[in-house]
C-alpha cells in the first residue's frame, strides 16, 4: 500500500508535465501511431538531468547506509522550475563494504522546487520534500513517512587566485526542516534540521571542485548536534556530461544523529538533457 501511495504522488505530480497536446489523428505521411508521436514529441522535449551514484557508507543513519541511487530531475519553467525522484537501492548488508549486486528498494523520495527570489545580488531557491517508507525491508528505511521544507542562498564569489575569470565560484547556504507525519507507530518520530554551506567552484569550465560543511540538529534528542564535512572533485566530458568523486566524514557529534554518518565514499555520473 505504501509503494502504491508513493508512486501515485508521483504519478499526480508529473501529470501535469506529462500530459500531452491536443492528439494528431493517423497521418500515413507519418507512418506514426499517434500516441507514439506524442511520446517522441515529450521525450525530445523534456529537460531535465539523469544521475546515478554509488555510496559506501560506515555508521550511516536510515537512509544513509550504503547504496545505489538513481535521481531523475525535470527542469520546469515558471513558478515550480524542478521535480526530482530519488530512487535510492540500498544494499542488503549496511555494512560499508555492502552487497552492490543484491540491492533492495529503500524509501522512495521526491523534491518540489520554486523559483528563486533575488535579492542584494542573492538568489534564494526553496523546495520541499516528500519521503515515502517503501524501503523493502523496513530496515533499510525511516518506517515514516516524511515532509520538509528548505531555504536555499546562492552568492556568486571572487576567489584570491592568479586568474579568478577562470573560475564561476559561489557560496552555498541551506537550512531544511524535517518532520514525521506518518508511519510505523514502532519506529522513532523524525523532528530534525539540517544545514548545509558549500564552496562551490568550476574551473575553466571544466573542472568542478566543491567543500561542503553539514551540521544537523535533532530535536528529538533534545537538541543533540553532529557534522559531517565533503570534499568533492569532478569534471564535465564531451557534452553534458559530468562525473565526480566525493569523500566524506564525520566532524563532530556521536553517532545517530539524522542525515549524518561516519565516513562516505561516493562516485558518481550524470547527464543532462
Amino acid at each position: 500500500m505504501r509503494a502504491v501511495l508513493a508512486y501515485a504522488f508521483v504519478a499526480l505530480a508529473l501529470a501535469p508535465v506529462c500530459a500531452p497536446a491536443q492528439q494528431a489523428p493517423y497521418s500515413a505521411d507519418t507512418e506514426q501511431h499517434p500516441e507514439k508521436s506524442d511520446l517522441l514529441a515529450f521525450a525530445k522535449g523534456w529537460h531535465g538531468r539523469i544521475e546515478l551514484t554509488r555510496q559506501n557508507t560506515a555508521h550511516g543513519t536510515p537512509g544513509e547506509s550504503t547504496q545505489t541511487k538513481l535521481r531523475i530531475d525535470t527542469i520546469l519553467h515558471g513558478t515550480i522550475n524542478l521535480f526530482r525522484i530519488d530512487l535510492p537501492f540500498p544494499d542488503d548488508k549496511t555494512t560499508f563494504a555492502g552487497d552492490p549486486f543484491n540491492p533492495r528498494p529503500g524509501d522512495l523520495k521526491t523534491r518540489i522546487g520554486f523559483a528563486p527570489f533575488k535579492a542584494g545580488g542573492y538568489s534564494f531557491p526553496s523546495f520541499i520534500e516528500a519521503t515515502f517508507p517503501t524501503a523493502n525491508p523496513e530496515s533499510l528505511g525511516s518506517g515514516k513517512y516524511q515532509l520538509s521544507a528548505a531555504l536555499r542562498m546562492l552568492a556568486p564569489i571572487n576567489l584570491p587566485v592568479a586568474r579568478p575569470a577562470d573560475h564561476e565560484a559561489r557560496f552555498e547556504g541551506q537550512v531544511q526542516q524535517v518532520n514525521s507525519v506518518a508511519g510505523d507507530p514502532d519506529t522513532k518520530d523524525i523532528n530534525y534540521t539540517k544545514f548545509e554551506l558549500t564552496l562551490n567552484d568550476t574551473w575553466r569550465g571544466t573542472y568542478t571542485f566543491k567543500l561542503k560543511f553539514k551540521p544537523a540538529v535533532d530535536w528529538r534528542q533534545n537538541g543533540l548536534t553532529g557534522s559531517v564535512g565533503e570534499v568533492e572533485g569532478g569534471l564535465f566530458f564531451r557534452r553534458d556530461w559530468r562525473a565526480w568523486l566525493m569523500l566524506g566524514h564525520r566532524v563532530t557529534g556521536p553517532s545517530g544523529i539524522p542525515s549524518t554518518y561516519s565516513d562516505r565514499i561516493e562516485i558518481g555520473i550524470a547527464r543532462k538533457f
